[in-house]
């Protein structure tokens, strides 16, 4: 995948859509594609979390508790809670599709967020206007 392009689909993802160019391209610089077969299991749930993956091509269902509670699209992202906090997955994805991913491993990302203070605390922000959201998002 082209960098440009690499950068541009990591920009879309909420958490890091506030970092600027620099930061996009160090986040992206982490990452590796991943590829899976339909029918594949590409993180189950209950198991730790190790990293965090944005939907390049392809097809996939999340489930959680046996029930099938999200398909993702190019463009969808999971696995940032786990990203952030390394506890068990709450759902597995499994590949409906041939499936292309944007993999980023939670130790090289934090590894970076702590050589990075300007990117870390960019991330917090990042993270506050989130939970604002939800925030104001259950007060209504």
């Amino acid at each position: 995948m082209a960098k440009a392009k690499l950068d541009a689909v990591i920009a879309a993802v909420p958490l890091f859509d506030t970092l600027s160019k620099r930061h996009l391209k160090k986040v992206a610089g982490l990452t590796t594609t991943v590829e899976y077969d339909a029918g594949d299991t590409v993180i189950q749930e209950g198991e730790p979390g190790d990293s965090f993956f944005v939907t390049v091509a392809g097809q996939a269902k999340v489930v959680s508790g046996g029930k099938m509670v999200h398909r993702l699209i190019p463009g969808d992202h999971f696995g940032e809670i786990s990203l952030l906090d390394g506890r068990p997955r709450s759902a597995s994805v499994v590949a409906e599709t041939p499936l292309s991913l944007l993999r980023l491993p939670r130790a090289s990302f934090l590894r970076l967020v702590r050589d990075d203070a300007d990117l870390a605390r960019a991330l917090l922000a990042s993270l506050a206007r989130m939970v604002r959201r939800v925030d104001r998002s259950l007060a209504k």
